[in-house]
């Protein structure tokens, strides 16, 4: 880090700017003022994004990510609403952690809305919509025998993936619109949008889910512009390959997964739900991630087969 004299700062010796633009140690305060910066000066920074006593809505919240995000977030003291199609395992997992389960088909307007309004009728001001909603498809775009890719497939996973993802941010941050101010910046909430590291370096086969997850990577700088206005923040999550119930737990599945891993940088392993649960939280709570997409990887760069 590049430092360079500056004026005395009235203690007797002269202060240093760092090449980040702020001075010290402490970003200018002397070390006994050392503590939270928002404790620093009178209204000078705002605390960071309070789950605590708020709502959110997450898509596919009663299996795999969705499922560990439900719980931590849940954990920090958030009224979570599971927006699943999993009627059994939703409501499950909703009263596990003090939550509610709506019903929902995230390609479908009216279905995403009432779990958006379910979240308001708590009470608790929606904070946070997270969507981890989303169907997988293999097929070439030309096959081997020459039939193109099926048209009706890959509508679905857009449908599904990209559609039910902008449903769930666009409802739901209207409805965070009319919340009050979390804080002194204006902020009233956080989106939270689940792509995949296939939708930058998708695979032989994955031209449908690659172009849903894609599109997801692509409406997180404008949307995290549109939604400014709001005090509505916007960020992305890329997941590699993630150790979810969808690879089973038999013998050969722990083969299988062993073999997916490997390219993995580190750790050498697969990722864990709750570490993306984690990452989920961490988004939330920092008020200057915003715009960013965020790969959730391990170093992994997926090969074309």
């Amino acid at each position: 880090m590049i430092t360079r004299p500056l004026v005395s700062n009235g203690a007797g010796s002269p202060a240093q700017v760092t090449a980040h633009g702020s001075s010290g140690g402490f970003g200018g305060r002397p070390p006994e003022a050392a503590g939270p910066l928002w404790a620093a000066g009178p209204a000078r920074y705002a605390p960071g994004m309070e789950l605590n006593g708020t709502s959110a809505v997450i898509s596919g919240g009663a299996s795999g990510l969705g499922e560990a995000t439900a719980r931590v977030l849940a954990a920090a003291g958030a009224t979570v609403v599971i927006a699943d199609l999993n009627e059994i395992r939703g409501k499950q997992i909703a009263d596990e952690i003090g939550g509610q389960f709506a019903r929902t088909d995230v390609a479908d307007e009216a279905s995403v809305q009432a779990a958006v309004d379910l979240a308001v009728a708590t009470g608790e001001p929606l904070r946070t919509a997270v969507s981890c909603a989303g169907i997988g498809w293999a097929s070439r775009t030309v096959g081997r025998d020459g039939t193109p890719h099926d048209l009706a497939s890959y509508q679905k996973v857009i449908a599904v993936n990209l559609i039910g993802t902008f449903n769930v941010m666009r409802i739901a941050a209207a409805a965070m619109a009319r919340t009050e101010p979390a804080d002194e910046d204006g902020q009233r909430g956080v989106v939270i949008n689940t792509s995949s590291v296939a939708g930058i370096e998708g695979q032989t086969g994955q031209i449908a889910y690659s172009a849903s997850k894609g599109g997801i990577i692509g409406m997180t700088v404008p949307a995290a512009r549109d939604l400014s206005v709001i005090g509505v923040r916007v960020n992305t999550i890329c997941p590699g390959i993630i150790d979810t119930p969808i690879y089973g737990n038999s013998e050969n599945a722990e083969e299988s997964k062993a073999r997916l891993a490997a390219p993995v940088v580190f750790p050498k392993r697969m990722g864990r739900p709750g570490e993306f649960g984690h990452l989920v939280r961490s988004l939330i709570e920092n008020d200057y991630m915003n715009a960013e997409v965020i790969r959730f990887d391990g170093g992994i760069r997926f090969q074309p087969k």
